[in-house]
């Protein structure tokens, strides 16, 4: 039996950090239902200005003639994104926190309807009545729960996926600045979202300055797993944040975002540093340290016969605002010398 036997809740989908204060004015953008997927209005009189708007999103097109009004996000990444956008007056529904919200954000968060613990059914968002749906994990559109796109499509709502279960090769920092400038542009807030993406760049840059003439440290991510490790590959975005944060990912040969790997392979790489990431349902940090630190074939790797551990909760590690300020935690974490 697994140690953490809910752990693998992140769906095999190809493509797929923490106290940070993102205060922005909460301005009044237009209101009013979208278009319907995949149509494309005309612009009248009474479209807001700027609209409409076409996105491209995972191969689907969707045309909005004015912002969504009501919103329902599946994740946490969505809605905490939304937030520090000044958009909970559009949100009408949310569901599956992965970490506890930044304190900056928690008031707002819990004014928010939770509609389920994890993915909420297909009626249950329906009952919400929402003009839009915008998933972080590609199971937020799990076809075989009744939750397809087309199935939202046929009932008038529109939907989103975060760009990083659109099928992509590799998943950069790029792709986080890019899913706020998408979102601004849908709901008619790119001034807020171009704000945003200068704060996340600038922290950024901050923190891989004070490491840029330091050496790699390799770094084995731990998500879960006892049999076996589970830990992020090459193309989801922890490989990036590492990246920038001066550090090398131990296992970025692994063409996966998460994969399975035997102790025998994390021995071989020597990790200096374990980052763990850390969300409801996979089992405490004290009980995954506690177990790395009492698996005697471990005990020579450096990381573990130093404890040199870094906690990561796992949305700081997804395309949304913490990803930047998870380069800085890691930073902290590999080069402590660089930030004295």
């Amino acid at each position: 039996m697994s140690l953490f036997p809910h752990a693998r809740r992140r769906p095999a989908v190809r493509c797929t950090a923490t106290a940070v204060a993102v205060s922005l004015a909460l301005l009044t953008a237009g209101c009013g239902s979208s278009g319907g997927a995949g149509a494309k209005p005309a612009a009248t009189a009474s479209s807001p200005e700027g609209f409409p708007v076409t996105v491209d999103n995972c191969g689907v097109r969707t045309t909005f003639d004015r912002p969504p009004s009501r919103v329902v996000t599946i994740h946490q990444h969505p809605a905490e994104l939304m937030l520090a956008l000044g958009l909970k007056d559009r949100m009408v529904g949310t569901a599956f926190p992965d970490s506890a919200v930044l304190p900056e954000l928690r008031k707002d968060f819990e004014a928010i309807p939770e509609l389920a613990e994890r993915e909420p059914s297909f009626e249950k968002i329906l009952d919400a009545e929402p003009d839009l749906v915008y998933g972080g994990y590609g199971s937020a559109f799990d076809e075989k729960e009744g939750r397809s796109r087309e199935a939202f499509a046929d009932a008038g709502i529109d939907t989103h996926l975060n760009r990083e279960y659109c099928g992509k090769d590799k998943v950069t920092m790029a792709d986080t600045y890019a899913e706020v400038r998408t979102i601004g542009k849908i709901f008619g807030v790119s001034d807020r979202a171009e704000k945003l993406v200068a704060d996340l760049e600038n922290r950024v840059g901050k923190a891989t300055s004070a490491v840029s003439y330091e050496e790699k440290v390799p770094v084995f991510v731990y998500d879960s797993g006892d049999k076996s490790a589970f830990t992020a590959g090459g193309k989801g975005l922890g490989t990036d944040l590492i990246r920038l944060a001066g550090g090398e990912n131990v296992f970025g040969d692994l063409d996966e975002v998460f994969g399975d790997v035997s102790w025998e392979q994390v021995v071989e790489r020597r990790p200096e540093v374990i980052a763990i990431y850390d969300y409801a349902g996979s089992g405490s940090v004290e009980q995954k340290e506690k177990y790395l630190l009492s698996r005697a074939a471990l005990a020579d790797v450096p990381a573990v016969k130093n404890k040199r551990f870094v906690v990561l909760p796992l949305t700081a590690t997804l395309v949304g605002i913490r990803s930047a300020y998870a380069v800085d935690d890691l930073a902290r974490g590999l080069h402590p010398e660089s930030f004295r």
